[in-house]
């Protein structure tokens, strides 16, 4: 049995979202993209590059990490390059994103020079988003040109343009209401384009989503104007297939009973933190009831309050669902706690342990 704590990867579920996702492209002729900032680990892309056509990403680091690790095609998208590492996403990337028509303007004929493919981010200022923090249409809102005065003059230097507007849009309507929107306001611009991003954020995944409803819509919608669309799934790639397994260290009760694990939601599933949320366990059942937290000293390094059929004592293994999508790509050392292995089950079965954390990787993260 494995050292907690560790993230378990188990490819037969991450293939089971694999499978859907190469239903929608061979359906709609979309391509997708895996969404790096969401979910990076590399060492279940074998599978994933047998599904996908390439990345997406957030920063050079990705970029490379892309190219090196999963190949297919290469999509260098950030907010804002830095002049010392535009050579280098140019050089990594078949196709480049600028967020600004300033960037466009400073980077872009250093990019068609070397044959690369060019595109511009526009904000069409809608979205679904259920958080404000994450929306990138809220109001004042850097990702993406919004002004098409701004835009009209170099949009012959595009080859391609990218709408990301949607987080965790897990309603087909709304996405068909959202497209409306934007193929009644952009037409002209998409008919000059070769191809469109439409981004990320739809969870094609989730049970029962109507997948040939969205794939007739992407498929007329790439005909009618003669583009290739492009998606960027990212958690929706690793819905339900990754669990943070932990372990209790300690019980108290301070008017309610705690369970204290050898994790942190600070540390290991920060968005729990971020967006104020909850994880889940499963069964979640019984009549004994704990809140379980971390053991950093964050007051609120709390995982949630589940139910269990027995009482928890020291050693007594948890596992915390679907933490797949942005984890292991924030995973961070406050506290000095200990970092995550990283598990595989494999598709016969079998549990791989494809990495360890130390305290040299501790020792060497700081200065």
């Amino acid at each position: 049995m494995l050292k907690t704590p560790y993230y378990l990867i188990d490819k037969s579920i991450l293939l089971q979202n694999m499978e859907k996702l190469s239903d929608l492209r061979r359906k709609s002729g979309v391509k997708c993209v895996l969404a790096l900032k969401a979910f990076a680990t590399w060492s279940v892309f074998d599978l994933m590059a047998e599904h996908m056509d390439g990345t997406t990403s957030s920063s050079l680091n990705e970029v490379k990490l892309g190219k090196l690790k999963f190949g297919g095609e290469t999509h260098a998208y950030s907010v804002a390059w830095a002049d010392h590492e535009i050579d280098e996403a140019i050089e990594n990337s078949d196709k480049i994103i600028f967020n600004s028509v300033g960037q466009l303007e400073r980077f872009g004929a250093r990019a068609r020079a070397a044959g690369k493919q060019v595109g511009l981010r526009l904000n069409p200022g809608i979205s679904h988003s259920h958080f404000l923090l994450a929306d990138p249409a809220r109001p004042f809102s850097r990702l993406g040109e919004w002004d098409m005065d701004r835009v009209a003059p170099v949009l012959d230097q595009l080859s391609g343009v990218m709408f990301h507007f949607n987080c965790e849009n897990d309603e087909y309507d709304s996405l068909d209401t959202l497209l409306k929107a934007i193929e009644e306001r952009y037409a002209d611009v998409l008919h000059r384009m070769e191809w469109v991003s439409l981004g990320g954020g739809i969870r094609f995944t989730n049970e029962d989503y109507p997948i040939d409803r969205l794939a007739e819509r992407l498929k007329s919608m790439s005909e009618r104007y003669g583009i290739q669309l492009y998606l960027e799934p990212g958690e929706a790639t690793v819905t339900r297939s990754t669990t943070l397994e932990v372990s209790v260290l300690d019980t108290v009760y301070n008017g309610k009973h705690v369970a204290i694990v050898d994790s942190s939601t600070e540390a290991h599933m920060l968005d729990l933190l971020t967006y104020d949320e909850y994880t889940s366990v499963a069964p979640n059942k019984g009549p004994h009831t704990y809140m379980i937290c971390g053991k950093t000293c964050l007051a609120g390094d709390i995982f949630g309050e589940f139910q269990f059929e027995h009482e928890l004592k020291a050693g007594d293994r948890i596992s915390f669902l679907d933490a797949g999508g942005y984890t292991m790509v924030k995973k961070n050392w406050f506290n000095g706690v200990q970092m995550p292995a990283i598990a595989v089950r494999h598709l016969d079965g079998q549990v791989e342990l494809v990495k360890e954390f130390t305290f040299e990787d501790y020792a060497q993260s700081l200065s």
